[in-house]
């Protein structure tokens, strides 16, 4: 049932487009795919279709005509009844393509994008997409409503913009696990279906940075959900075979010298990987690929990322002075700050600015690991006093 649900979803995306294409509002088409799932899950075990796409997209059109003449609003449409589905296969890369597109539209706040693109690239029921947001049920449904009605009249006269997209998807990395639904996994599964439908490098250099930095997730914590510093993760436990991946997948996107900062998040990711221990990181390379990010973005969190680089690279006084220059509201500016403090010897003050950075955090778990730090260097500047 397992192997079903998954070849169903990753059908969806394809169905879905191909009904919007038609003609069919963006919500109704929705419904009449989720429609044509549950019906494919009742009759496939006992007579699977030899086109299971096919078969998907007739069922899903002859539900969504069905609504449609039970809905005298959508009169309009009656004249696509007898219009029968084309001849040959589907252009499922291209209907992909646009419907990643369609979801990650401008007139869409991240957060509706997120959810529409769980929902409909990514096939996710609604209760699926509210537990991985630890949000009610009922308030991910209103959501995905207006996001459906915002989208429902946008035609993609014009190519979408990749980036937007794969924002988006970043955007669903980072959420990481929560509940029965791995949004990590989900998110590397759409980059995968993307980077078939686009050639485009930063595509592939967005996969390959999710790659690299899965690769260390079972390391990240120990037993009992605590952080473990990247510094200090045994990595043994790193999976050799995703980063292998991710880094051939890198390469390849660096040689069409189309440089962008999703290849340059994951040429620093592929340095970290790349260093059998902690020691041996180049964090000399790694300041350049910051200092690339800079020109590329001028995104204040890499000054802050290289803040901590340069301190690794040239000493943490060097790095408390590239600090300096960042803005000290920015989260983890604190922490940072702590980390080039103790390695320049400051224990004190490191304690200190640990349990500041601890107070602001939002993050348990790293409220845990911060507190931890600062009572760490509290106990130790104890026991060194006469």
């Amino acid at each position: 049932m397992t192997e079903s649900l998954a070849a169903l979803r990753g059908l969806t995306p394809g169905v879905l487009a191909i009904l919007v294409r038609r003609g069919a509002d963006f919500a109704a088409a929705e419904d009449a795919v989720q429609d044509a799932l549950v019906e494919a899950l009742r009759v496939w075990a006992d007579e699977p279709p030899r086109d299971p796409k096919g078969w998907l997209i007739t069922v899903a059109w002859r539900r969504f005509l069905d609504a449609a003449r039970a809905d005298t609003a959508r009169r309009r449409r009656e004249d696509l009844v007898d219009r029968e589905p084309p001849s040959g296969p589907a252009a499922s890369a291209d209907d992909t393509l646009w419907l990643h597109f369609l979801c990650a539209h401008p007139s869409l706040t991240p957060a509706s994008a997120v959810a529409l693109t769980l929902r409909a690239v990514g096939g996710l029921t609604t209760r699926q997409i509210a537990d991985a947001y630890l949000v009610p049920e009922a308030t991910m449904a209103q959501r995905i409503s207006r996001a459906k009605r915002t989208v429902s009249g946008v035609r993609l006269d014009q190519p979408g913009d990749v980036a937007t997209v794969l924002r988006v998807l970043y955007l669903v990395f980072n959420e990481g696990y929560t509940g029965d639904v791995d949004l990590a996994t989900e998110a590397i599964r759409l980059t995968r279906q993307l980077a078939a439908a686009v050639d485009h490098p930063e595509v592939a250099g967005l996969l390959a940075l999710m790659l690299l930095h899965h690769a260390r997730r079972a390391a990240r914590t120990t037993s009992d959900g605590s952080l473990v510093p990247l510094a200090d993760q045994d990595r043994e436990r790193w999976d050799t075979a995703m980063i292998a991946e991710g880094v051939a997948i890198l390469q390849l996107a660096l040689s069409r010298d189309r440089l962008g900062e999703f290849q340059a998040q994951a040429a620093v990711a592929a340095l970290h990987a790349d260093a059998r221990t902690a020691a041996e990181t180049d964090w000399v390379q790694i300041v350049e690929w910051y200092d690339e990010l800079v020109r590329l973005t001028g995104n204040p969190v890499v000054r802050l990322n290289r803040a901590v680089a340069v301190g690794e690279a040239d000493g943490p006084h060097a790095g408390l002075a590239a600090l300096a220059e960042v803005d000290p509201s920015l989260p983890r500016h604190t922490a940072a700050a702590a980390y080039l403090h103790e390695k320049a010897g400051d224990r004190i003050k490191a304690a200190e600015l640990y349990a500041v950075a601890a107070r602001r955090s939002s993050n348990l778990a790293e409220r845990n690991h911060l507190t931890r730090q600062a009572a760490r260097l509290h106990s130790t500047g104890s026991q060194s006093r006469p």
